[in-house]
């Protein structure tokens, strides 16, 4: 079952266009990875599905409805801008936004407790938000966002800002929330994130959609690679079955190589050929691609505004 839809969604800023025809699905159930540089259209798409922003043409569904504000107790949202009532105790926020969203007022001060206590923050439920850390302030908006249990989550860039320790707590809270059977669809920079978390990933760049599927297809959208090194001549391998190209490394020791292969090449035969062949190795290093590198390869040059972690 598909929790969102878009179709042709185009967002027009004047002659600009910030999102340009962009359509994808998002099963239920599953958490998919929203990638792109700054200023590619993530947050302005997430506006429109949220009802924020009206498209200036195209067709959004949200569990079916034309609007999210339809359906508005059954979705949370952590924008991309943070912020707290500073005055205010911890377990009063968390409380107050499931208030917001038809939560009762007993059962929302419960919820806020225990999920104060499950994600590390019961001894500052009855402190006021302004004696939080950046971090813990942080991670009091994300449980504010999900206090009223809802089916659909949407995070804007939640990684951002968030210490080693508290990245993790927060990748917690995702993938508790899959083993609840929630949807989630958050956008983000760290690659490292999206790869370990998502079923599903959508890149844009310029507004337009570049990729949208499985992270094992995103990864087997780069030929494998290895490098080598040596001191032999290293011809023979030219002609090998499964081996696309082979280069010197210019930044590195005399006599390095980097080896594109097939999709289909297995490097232990390759490895096994070069021993036949008399081709002494000093170094054989494979690696699969990371997907910091198809977002590289698929982006291009504005991939370097993004942040890496």
């Amino acid at each position: 079952m598909h929790v969102l839809e878009l179709e042709h969604v185009t967002k027009l800023y004047g002659d600009f266009r910030a999102v340009d025809e962009v359509s994808f699905s998002v099963h239920e159930g599953s958490i998919t990875g929203f990638l792109g540089p700054n200023g590619a259209g993530k947050t302005t798409t997430l506006r429109m599905i949220l009802g924020i922003l009206k498209p200036t043409s195209g067709k959004i569904a949200v569990f079916g409805a034309p609007s999210a504000l339809e359906v508005r107790s059954r979705v949370g949202y952590l924008p991309e801008e943070k912020g707290l009532y500073k005055k205010m105790k911890c377990w009063a926020i968390v409380a107050y936004f499931a208030t917001l969203k038809g939560v009762d007022r007993k059962t929302a001060k419960r919820r806020a407790y225990e999920l104060l206590e499950r994600y590390g923050l019961k001894d500052f439920a009855d402190k006021r938000t302004e004696a939080l850390s950046k971090g813990m302030g942080q991670k009091v908006q994300v449980l504010a966002s999900i206090a009223h249990d809802p089916e659909l989550v949407i995070f804007d860039e939640p990684f951002s800002g968030l210490d080693p320790v508290n990245q993790q707590v927060l990748e917690e809270v995702l993938l508790d929330l899959k083993k609840k059977g929630r949807t989630v669809l958050f956008s983000t920079h760290v690659m490292q994130h999206a790869e370990r978390l998502c079923e599903r990933i959508l890149l844009i760049a310029k507004g337009k959609k570049l990729f949208d599927g499985t992270v094992a297809e995103a990864l087997r959208t780069i030929p494998k690679k290895l490098v080598i090194e040596c001191q032999d001549d290293v011809t023979p391998l030219r002609g090998m079955a499964g081996v696309l190209e082979l280069t010197p490394v210019a930044a590195a020791k005399a006599g390095t190589y980097a080896v594109r292969l097939r999709e289909d090449a297995d490097p232990q035969e390759i490895l096994a050929s070069c021993f036949e062949r008399g081709i002494r190795l000093r170094r054989f290093d494979h690696s699969d691609p990371t997907l910091h590198e198809v977002f590289v390869n698929m982006v291009g040059p504005e991939a370097r505004e993004a942040s890496f972690r």
